[in-house]
């Protein structure tokens, strides 16, 4: 559904009769209209309804169907080039259901439970109020071979299942449509078994082959990880589909994107809200002309209803508070209520499109109805803007890489704060544009966005000498690029390279950190590559390090003193993940007991070496730690599990183990 509803100016019927006073304000999203359009066609957050398609009066068998293919993902466990833990798993059947365990054969995704948001590098979100109760952590895009009626999706969950929040639909209207969402109580703990997990949909009779499912991450115990998706429903003929086609063709006009909306001046909403129907049998256009003309101003007076805001008991109406009084009160007002608060009256408008309340945009919760006209009404109110997060919008063309780059040329000179993540409109030039308009830029996050190196130019990025935060989370780029960046930006603080990449040598990056950037407070090298104890060694000099990531990057059989000049010249440190850090010893875990007084979150997954001696070394010396991943150590034997679930108890550790226990 587009967003945009043009403005229309009083029109009338002759050339002689034209009425200025009566213009509707300047062209704009009418983002309210828009959303409780939907409301009234859906329910819940931005609803579990459909857009109604015309009823399939020719549908044919039922059919039950797995994913064909992945479109999206915000994240994954796994790497591009490995089929472990990947996004591409839940193509076709179950390979591994009804079995519960931990499988590289599924899709896992790349955090749990709420210890990331913890950490250091835990960023806040811009605008909070515009998010929902539940709000999203990941989310993947699945397509399937043939169109169906949905009556059923089910999710097969082979490890710590309950992390399923929304099931999308995208029908062939090209609207995106809630089918079914998830109650505060449906994120409660789960029986560790695995699950067919199939809620009950709205009934609707939209065609669809493209679901998206939302993740909540927030009360897992740890990785969930899904084997498949079936998708149920009825098919349709390739004849309904294709009148369907055409009629959306004929509707949705390229130059007219808003006729469905039903948006008119300020004269035709008054007369809808009085529910208005002339009585013109006769001469339809004269009747209504002279109307109009002579009649409406006695009619609207008539009809005239009294404002409480207007008239309160008191004498003192609303609009009588100072105005920067009213500017606070609509600044804790989300996007959409913003935009409602607006047709309130003129005196609102003005309010609501005041470009303060703008300077913070996030339209991530908004991605299934963010659109390039979304944007045009925005740049001409957020003249102000310092933080944006478009992150997950644009999907299916429905922001271009052209109207992007007009925002960005209009407002994006301020920016400070820019989040880009999983947004599959940029092309080499709208990333050029981010280097050179926003030259102030602090924060940049360019999560997910391009897996293969020639598909984005970064080189322009080398023109930011501000950033504090660089994301690149699963995100291709040239080495030689991103040390210019790092040699160009002194004060950075955060830096994420997760899955970067075999082109980059981290040894390369690890010494220009140690030269240029010795403020840094969080670095993530999860599974990125060429990290030697050479490197360790650079990296402990960066002094005021609180949060590191070395998981599934360190394969070297020893890593020499590298650890213990880390956590000597690193007091700081309260987040360590060494996840499959093969090269660890019995003297690198006693080096961790003695010098991790600050540790927080320590990550020892598929450690080799460890027994349960050091675990116990490690939780009486680091007095501090909450969370301690022992999963997969070899030498953690079974008979190990129950004391390792008294020691949980006894030190108040969240610890895990492949033994999954209650720590209650």
């Amino acid at each position: 559904m587009s967003l945009l509803a043009l403005a229309q100016a009083s029109t009338s019927a002759s050339a002689s009769t034209s009425s200025s006073s009566d213009t509707e304000l300047d062209a704009q999203v009418d983002f309210s209209t828009m959303l409780m359009h939907r409301q009234r066609e859906y329910s819940g957050w931005f609803g579990c309804g459909t857009k109604m398609q015309p009823e399939p009066t020719d549908q044919g068998y039922y059919l039950e169907q797995y994913v064909l293919g992945v479109l999206d993902f915000s994240s994954q466990y796994g790497i591009e080039y490995s089929i472990s833990y990947t996004a591409a798993n839940v193509v076709g059947r179950p390979s591994k259901f009804p079995a519960y365990g931990d499988y590289p054969e599924t899709f896992t995704m790349r955090t749990y439970g709420d210890w990331w948001q913890r950490a250091p590098s835990a960023t806040q979100e811009i605008q909070p109020q515009n998010l929902p109760k539940l709000a999203t952590h990941d989310y993947i895009v699945v397509y399937f071979e043939d169109y169906v009626v949905p009556t059923e999706v089910a999710i097969f969950e082979t490890f710590n299942p309950g992390a399923v929040i929304r099931i999308w639909a995208y029908g062939l209207t090209k609207h995106w449509t809630c089918l079914w969402e998830a109650l505060d109580t449906d994120l409660a703990p789960t029986s560790r078994n695995s699950r067919r997990f199939a809620p009950p949909l709205l009934k609707t009779t939209m065609i669809t082959k493209t679901l998206r499912i939302d993740f909540n991450h927030s009360q897992l115990n740890y990785y969930t990880e899904i084997d498949a998706i079936m998708l149920c429903g009825r098919t349709v003929s390739g004849r309904l589909i294709q009148s369907i086609l055409e009629e959306q063709a004929r509707v949705y006009k390229p130059h007219s994107p808003l006729s469905k909306m039903g948006t008119g001046g300020p004269i035709s909403c008054k007369l809808r809200t009085l529910k208005f129907k002339p009585n013109c049998r006769e001469k339809n256009d004269t009747s209504l002309h002279e109307f109009i003309s002579n009649d409406l101003g006695k009619f609207l007076l008539d009809n005239r209803q009294e404002d409480p805001l207007d008239t309160p008991a008191c004498g003192m109406c609303v609009t009588d508070l100072p105005f920067e009084i009213l500017l606070k009160i609509l600044s804790y007002l989300d996007l959409q209520s913003l935009f409602s608060v607006g047709r309130v009256s003129r005196t609102f408008y003005d309010i609501s499109t005041h470009p303060l309340l703008y300077a913070e945009l996030n339209l991530k919760p908004y991605w299934p109805v963010a659109s390039s006209e979304l944007l045009c009404t925005l740049a001409r109110r957020a003249t102000m803007l310092r933080k944006l997060d478009l992150s997950w919008c644009g999907g299916f063309n429905e922001i271009s890489p052209t109207e992007f780059k007009k925002f960005l040329t209009q407002r994006g000179d301020n920016l400070t704060h820019l989040r880009l993540n999983s947004c599959k409109f940029l092309n080499a030039s709208c990333i050029e544009n981010v280097g050179i308009v926003c030259d102030n830029l602090i924060e940049l996050s360019l999560r997910n966005c391009a897996t293969d190196p020639p598909l984005l130019n970064f080189s322009c990025l080398a023109n930011l000498k501000n950033l504090e935060r660089l994301d690149l989370f699963q995100t291709a780029f040239d080495t030689e690029l991103l040390l210019s960046m790092l040699e160009g930006n002194r004060k950075l603080k955060h830096l994420n390279l997760a899955f970067c990449g075999v082109s980059v040598n981290m040894d390369d990056v690890a010494d220009h950190l140690a030269t240029y950037n010795t403020q840094l407070i969080s670095l993530d090298l999860w599974k990125a590559h060429f990290l030697s104890a050479r490197g360790l060694l650079a990296i402990s000099r960066c002094r005021q390090l609180e949060e590191l990531d070395l998981g599934w990057c360190l394969r070297e059989a020893s890593l020499g003193d590298g650890l213990f000049q880390l956590l000597s010249n690193c007091p700081k440190l309260r987040k360590l993940f060494l996840s499959a850090v093969r090269g660890t010893t019995e003297r690198d875990l006693l080096h961790i007991a003695t010098l991790g007084k600050n540790l927080e979150q320590l990550d020892l997954m598929g450690i080799l070496n460890i027994t349960h001696e050091r675990v116990f070394d490690i939780l009486v010396h680091c007095p501090k730690l909450q969370l301690l991943d022992l999963s997969f150590c070899d030498n953690i034997m079974e008979r190990d599990f129950d004391l390792l679930a008294e020691w949980s108890r006894q030190f108040k550790v969240d610890i895990k183990s492949s033994r999954i226990f209650d720590t209650r």
